[in-house]
């Protein structure tokens, strides 16, 4: 099978954010488990900075219009360290939203090519994302 255009860090870089979800939503399946919730967040801010590299990494979670979103983030990650794994998460998943929501759209153009329930999943990542039909910041690099 050919291996695209991934280098290798990128492919264990992918790897450790597939581990970061395993470990995310078994946290939640376990009741917000605070060890595996921790685990998660440490296999996906390791795997995204080895997917895209450590000074995109930066730049994404430092620019202007994220650094709300990356507050969020990394106060929530604080709440899950002290025992308080379900604000946490759920102040986490605010920033996961702000931070990731442009992309939303985009997988939304690829979900939307899935048989019978492609065009119900788009629109849900459409309105999830606040897309109404243009790319926003689309200027962005990442």
């Amino acid at each position: 099978m050919p291996s695209m255009w991934l280098s290798d860090m990128q492919k264990i870089g992918v790897a450790f954010c597939s581990g970061g979800m395993f470990f995310l939503t078994g946290g939640v399946i376990m009741f917000f488990d605070r060890a595996m919730l921790a685990m998660g967040n440490i296999l996906f801010l390791l795997g995204l900075t080895l997917i895209i590299g450590p000074q995109k990494t930066l730049y994404f979670f430092m620019r202007q219009q994220k650094l709300k979103g990356t507050a969020a983030f990394l106060f929530g990650i604080l709440l899950i360290l002290l025992r308080w794994p379900f604000v946490g998460f759920c102040v986490e998943l605010y920033g996961i939203l702000i931070l990731f929501g442009d992309f939303f759209a985009t997988a939304a153009g690829f979900v939307r090519n899935v048989p019978v329930i492609g065009p119900y999943l788009a629109f849900a990542l459409n309105r999830l994302s606040g897309a109404t039909g243009g790319r926003r910041n689309a200027e962005l690099p990442v």
